[in-house]
Formats: C-alpha cells, structure tokens, sequence
C-alpha cells in the first residue's frame, strides 16, 4: 500500500515544476527574440537569431536529461525502500551541519568496496552514488547515479 508523500517532498516536486516553468517561459522569450532577429533582415540580427536559435534545443536537452534522472532516482529509492535497503545518512556532522569528512571517507571506502564486489548490481551504484554525495563527490555521485540508472532500467 503507498503511503502519502511527506510535505517536504510535496513541496520539493512543486518548487521542481515551477523552476522548470520558468526556465520554459524564458527558453520561449529567447525563442521569440531569436526568430525576431532572423526576420530583422540585418546581417548582425540574422547571424545573433542562428546563435539563439541553438540555445532552446539545449536546455530543452538539458531538463529533459535531469527529470528523466530524477525519475528514475525515484523508482530506484520506491524499490529499495520496499525492500527496507535504502541508504542510512548516520554519518556524524559538525554544528553547522557538515558531514565529518573523516567518517565519510571510511563509509565510502565500505561502499566502494561493496560495489567493485557486485558491479552489475544497480543497489550498490545507487548506495555509492550517495557515498559520493557524503564524501562531497558530487559529479562522480550524479555519475554513479547514471551508472545505477542503466543498471535497474536493464533488470
């Protein structure tokens, strides 16, 4: 049975779509700009439209690229959590919130060594990914995450 989601979340997904709303009515403005430059008839008007025209195809590209991720993030943390192995954050912190550098490595070297043991499993790239994330990896973290994508989409 699934549970209600919590009202951080809710409130995170809503503060995703309005930020990706607003970054579509700004990728429609620049649209709307370049194509009046390309109809302007001057040279200088005509070559700025060609080079805005290249902007929205990318960062279409681009959100598309992460909310496919963040699904996938999120089917990979419904499994595990039905499976009761989703990730601990246990690590001790400083005062001010930052994860003792020290007890993340040591945490990170268990998890490291549990994925080169099962590199074809998606739960141990999903669980260094966050190892990564601890350790304050954050490309190789995103990187891992890609890798444990692959992973469960190939189950």
């Amino acid at each position: 049975m699934a549970t209600a989601p919590s009202r951080a979340r809710v409130v995170a997904i809503a503060a995703a779509v309005a930020l990706t709303g607003l970054l579509a009515l700004y990728v429609v403005l620049v649209a709307t700009r370049a194509t009046a430059l390309l109809t302007s008839g001057e040279p200088v008007g005509v070559v700025m439209g060609i080079a805005l025209w290249g902007l929205p195809p990318v960062v279409v590209w681009f959100v598309w690229r992460e909310w496919s991720l963040a699904l996938d993030v999120q089917r990979m943390a419904d499994a595990l959590a039905a499976a009761d192995e989703l990730p601990v954050d246990d690590l001790p912190r400083s005062p001010g919130g930052r994860v003792d550098r020290a007890a993340a490595r040591a945490a990170f070297d268990e998890v490291r060594a549990a994925t080169h043991a099962a590199p074809d499993d998606w739960r141990s790239w999903y669980h260094l990914a966050f190892a990564y994330d601890a350790a304050g990896d954050r490309r190789r973290a995103r990187e891992s995450l890609r890798t444990a994508r692959a992973l469960f989409r190939a189950r």
